[in-house]
């Protein structure tokens, strides 16, 4: 079996996949300072729930956009598994697996944003914009053909949640949530208007500004925790894929593998 790895800022996303079949997907807070026992204690956990073994595991291949979790990471499947596994980026390049990368500094690019761009040459096989809720709010122009075209980064939307309450005295700390009406009458609804449809304006306007500027009207996908909210008031959006980071990694892998 197949181990991924999808590390994030927020959260860490585990999945295990016996061929091309997805056999469990776990979750756990990203913490820079979690120990390789700790991962392992976590996975052994659910493994059993599920009725494997960590010997079932043959490969592991991490995405990580967190460097200070790698070692643990990287201790953890080796203790687990008994395994090296291979970090994109650094093992596993994006000149090996075929994307070609159009900006400035291509070496800056996160490890995920390169995964997606695979995701949707394998799977979608058609010019997108891939929209990404995470930490940071991506938006990437990816190629028919995987080819990073270029994006924007806005603060996500949790991250401008907590700036809000953190800055402000007054204002309490709320979940993101849409609310009834956009006219909020309690400052609760005021403020999940503000972040909620402030959002949706924001990938709304950003989305028509690419599509003038890239001249055609790409593919929109959505991804990340809040991406089915999202859905609900953004028509632009063609679909939700919350495993497209995950689906990216076993495409890499199996490419990788035929080398």
């Amino acid at each position: 079996m197949l181990f991924v790895v999808d590390c994030g800022n927020t959260n860490v996303v585990f999945a295990l996949y016996d061929g091309d079949d997805l056999k469990g997907i776990w979750r756990c807070k990203t913490d820079a300072a979690r120990t390789a026992d700790e991962y392992l204690a976590f996975i052994s956990q659910h493994f059993e729930l599920s009725k494997v073994t960590l010997d079932h595991v043959l490969d592991v291949i991490i995405s990580s956009v967190v460097p200070d979790a790698n070692f643990s990471l990287r201790e953890f499947c080796q203790k687990g598994f008994g395994l090296e596994p291979a970090f994109i980026g650094s093992d596993i390049t994006a000149e090996q697996i075929g994307i070609a990368i159009h900006i400035d500094r291509p070496q800056e690019l996160g490890a995920d944003r390169i995964v997606n761009a695979v995701s949707i040459r394998e799977h979608y096989k058609k010019d997108s914009i891939v929209v990404d809720f995470g930490t940071a709010t991506t938006i990437d122009v990816i190629g028919f053909d995987g080819a990073f075209m270029g994006g924007i980064i806005a603060p996500g939307v949790n991250l401008s949640m907590a700036a809000l309450h953190a800055a402000a005295a007054k204002l309490p700390k709320i979940s993101v949530a849409r609310p009834p009406k956009v006219i909020g009458t309690n400052t609760v609804e005021a403020m999940q208007s503000g972040v909620f449809y402030g959002y949706a304006g924001l990938v709304e306007g950003l989305i028509a500004r690419i599509c003038a500027e890239y001249g055609s009207s790409p593919y929109v996908i959505a991804t990340g925790g809040l991406a089915p909210l999202f859905k609900e008031v953004l028509p632009v959006i063609s679909i939700v894929d919350e495993e497209l980071t995950l689906k990216g990694l076993l495409s890499i892998y199996q490419r990788v593998k035929t080398l």
